[in-house]
C-alpha cells in the first residue's frame, strides 16, 4: 500500500502538500526524482517515501521539485535587528520576503534599546519605544502575509533575561490580543539560573550600561505565572545552546525557529525530515501460541532509512530557493539539517514499553544513538566524496564540547574523512506530517487523545475532524495520553532526547494544573520545580502546557461520545506547529 490509508490523512495530504491533479505516488517520484544521486538512491528513497518511513517536512514535501519561489527549509533566524530606525525597517522587509516563501522564523530583539531611551538627534525630546512595541510591527507584517495563502505564518521573538524590558516582554501576551502571529521565549542566562538558585539579584543591562538590579525570583515568578496561565514565554537556555552547539566556533546563537528545535546563528537556515518509527515494527510470534504477537524493531531498515535521508536532505541545499542571498551563503558555509523522528510514542508503546518509563527511555536512547550514529557515518562518507562543509575546521570542530562527547568511532570518522553537514539531528513537532502519515504520535510526544477532533486549516478555513491514534487503530493499543503522562516524565523524555541531539528538541511537558485524576497534576510550586528538572537534566529550552490555564484550545478529547476539553495550540510553546 502506497501513502496514507485514512481518508482524513489522505485529504490533508493532498490539500497541503500536492498540486491539483498530482496523486500521492506523483509526489514521491517528483521528491525522489529531485533530490536523489543515482538510480540506487533514487529506488530506496523512492520506496521510504512510498511507505512514509521518511516524511520529509512539510516544507520539503511542497516545494522540492515544483517551479514556484517555494522554499524547502522550515526553519529560519533573521538577521540581528539595528537599535536604529532604518535598520529595523530593513530587517521587517527581510522578515517578509521570508515568511512570504513558507520559511518560519525567529529574531532576537534585544539588540533594540528599552522603553524610554532618550533618542537623540531629533532636536527634540524623543524616547525609544522598546522591542516590544516593535514585535508589533512584526506581527501586523505576518498577518498581512498570511492573507497570500491558507498556511499561517509562524514567528519566534525571543528576549534576554536582562534586558531592561524583560518584564515587558514576559506581559506581552497576556491579553491574549497582541503578537498573536508569534511565540515568544526568554534567553536565559547561566548567571541569571545561579542568582536563581541562590535567591540572588542580578543586572539588566543594555549596550553595556547598567539600567537596573533585578532580583531573579521576581522575574523567574512572572515567568511562571504567564505559563501556568498562557503556555508562554517559553524558555531558551541560551548559554547552553551555544556551549553545546558543534559549531560555536564560528558562530553566536541567539535565537530559535518558531517551534525551538532549531537554535540558529542569524540568517541561520535548516530543513527538517522525520523517520517514521511504526514502519520499522516488527510482529514475532510466540512459539506456544500464535495467537500472542509482539513486536521489535527493525534497526537494519532504520539505518539505511537514515543513510537515504541524508544523502537526499544534503541535496536539497543545493535544489531549493532560498528567500535571502543571506540565507544561502549562511546554508552553504555549514549545510545544516535536522533528521529526527516521529512516531517514537506510538511504536514504543506497540513493543509494550510505557511511554516515560526507564524502559521506555531506554529503549528510546537504543533508536536515537543509532540515528546518530548512521547519521555522522554518512555525512562523513559525503565529506569523502563531495568535501566538508566550507566552515569545517578539524581541530575546532574536534574540540567543541559537543564533538568531544560524541563516542570515539564516530570522532573517528569524523578525523579520517571530515564531515559534510555542521549539524544533523533535530527533532521538531511533526504536527501535520504526522497527521498525514494517518495520525502517527507526533515527534517524541504521547499521543494528545486516542480520538480526537482537530481544527484543521484548510484553503477553504478552519475544518472540524475527527482522528485517531494510529496504534489504537492498527493495533488496538492505548497509549498513555499526554495528560497521563506525569510531567516529570515529560521533562525526563525531553532531557534523554536531547543527550543525542545536535540541534534542539522541541517537547510539551503537558500539566493538569486542577484535575487530581491525572497524574500530570501539580501545583503552581511543582510546576515551577519543573524548569529546574529540566536545567539540570541538560535540556536547551522547556515549554509547558496547562491544559487547566486561560487559553482556549483547539483539540477537545472524544471519549464515549462524550467531548471534554483537552487543550494544544499550534501557535504557543505547546509546540503543535505545522513542518
Amino acid at each position: 500500500m502506497i501513502g496514507p490509508q485514512t481518508p482524513h490523512a489522505q485529504e490533508l495530504h493532498a490539500t497541503k502538500y500536492r498540486d491539483t491533479y498530482e496523486t500521492f505516488d506523483d509526489y514521491c517520484i517528483r521528491y525522489a526524482r529531485t533530490v536523489s544521486e543515482s538510480e540506487g538512491h533514487f529506488r530506496l528513497l523512492l520506496s521510504a517515501l512510498r511507505d512514509q518511513r521518511i516524511l520529509p517536512a512539510g516544507r520539503q514535501q511542497l516545494a522540492v521539485g515544483r517551479p514556484y519561489d517555494l522554499t524547502a527549509l522550515n526553519c529560519y533566524v533573521g538577521g540581528q535587528i539595528p537599535d536604529d530606525s532604518a535598520g529595523i525597517m530593513e530587517e521587517l522587509k527581510r522578515s517578509m520576503l521570508t515568511l512570504r516563501t513558507g520559511g518560519g522564523c525567529g529574531w532576537d530583539f534585544s539588540t533594540i534599546r528599552p522603553y524610554g531611551d532618550p533618542i537623540r538627534g531629533l532636536g527634540l525630546k524623543a524616547y525609544a519605544t522598546g522591542p516590544v512595541s516593535f514585535m508589533g510591527c512584526w506581527d501586523a507584517m505576518c498577518r498581512t502575509v498570511l492573507s497570500a495563502g491558507h498556511r499561517r505564518g509562524a514567528m519566534m521573538g525571543v528576549l534576554r533575561v536582562d534586558h531592561p524590558d524583560i518584564m515587558r516582554f514576559i506581559n506581552a501576551k497576556a491579553d491574549q490580543t497582541s503578537l498573536t502571529t508569534f511565540n515568544i521565549s526568554v534567553a536565559v542566562t547561566d548567571d541569571f539560573m545561579e542568582a536563581l538558585e541562590d535567591d540572588g539579584l542580578y543586572n539588566l543591562s543594555f549596550g553595556g550600561t547598567r539600567y537596573e538590579t533585578a532580583r531573579a525570583v521576581d522575574v523567574w515568578s512572572r515567568i511562571m505565572e504567564r505559563n501556568w496561565d498562557w503556555g508562554e514565554p517559553g524558555i531558551l537556555f541560551i548559554d547552553r545552546i551555544n556551549r553545546l552547539n558543534p559549531l560555536s566556533y564560528c558562530e553566536q546563537i541567539y535565537a530559535t525557529n518558531p517551534c525551538g528545535e532549531q537554535p540558529l546563528p542569524p540568517f541561520g537556515a535548516c530543513l527538517l525530515g522525520s523517520l517514521n518509527l511504526v514502519k520499522y515494527l516488527i510482529p514475532t510470534w510466540g512459539e506456544s501460541d500464535l495467537r500472542e504477537v509482539r513486536f521489535t524493531l527493525d534497526f537494519d531498515l532504520l539505518g539505511s532509512d537514515v543513510d537515504t535521508a541524508v544523502r537526499a536532505f544534503d541535496n536539497v541545499l543545493d535544489r531549493t530557493h532560498y528567500p535571502l542571498a543571506e540565507q544561502k551563503h549562511e546554508s552553504e558555509q555549514k549545510r545544516r539539517m535536522g533528521v529526527g523522528v516521529t512516531g517514537v510514542a506510538n511504536a514504543l508503546e506497540t513493543m509494550g514499553f510505557s511511554y516515560g518509563s526507564d524502559s521506555y527511555i531506554a529503549l528510546q536512547d537504543e533508536v536515537l544513538d543509532e540515528i546518530r550514529g548512521q547519521a555522522v557515518r554518512t555525512s562523513c562518507a559525503l565529506a569523502q566524496e563531495k568535501g566538508s562543509f566550507p566552515a569545517y575546521s578539524q581541530e575546532e570542530y574536534l574540540s567543541t564540547y559537543h564533538t568531544k562527547h560524541l563516542p570515539e568511532d564516530l570522532r573517528g570518522e569524523i578525523t579520517r574523512k571530515g564531515i559534510r553537514n555542521g549539524t544533523l539531528l533535530s527533532i521538531a513537532p511533526t504536527g501535520t506530517i504526522s497527521m498525514c502519515a494517518d495520525n502517527v504520535s507526533a515527534g517524541i510526544e504521547p499521543p494528545y487523545a486516542l480520538r480526537s477532533r482537530r481544527l484543521v486549516h484548510m484553503p477553504q478555513g478552519q475544518v472540524e475532524v475527527e482522528v485517531e491514534d494510529f496504534a489504537l487503530r492498527e493495533y488496538n493499543v492505548k497509549g498513555r495520553t499526554a495528560q497521563q503522562v506525569s510531567a516529570s516524565d515529560h521533562i525526563r523524555v525531553l532531557c534523554a532526547a536531547q543527550r543525542f541531539v545536535d540541534s534542539a528538541v522541541s517537547k510539551t511537558c503537558n500539566v493538569d494544573g486542577q484535575t487530581p485524576e491525572g497524574e500530570g497534576t501539580v501545583g503552581f510550586d511543582d510546576f515551577k520545580g519543573l524548569y529546574s528538572q529540566a536545567y539540570k537534566g541538560g535540556a536547551k529550552g522547556c515549554t509547558t502546557f496547562n491544559i487547566n490555564g486561560k487559553r482556549f484550545g483547539i483539540i477537545r478529547e472524544v471519549e464515549d461520545e462524550q467531548a471534554v476539553s483537552c487543550e494544544i495550540d499550534p501557535l504557543t510553546g505547546a509546540k503543535s506547529c505545522e513542518v
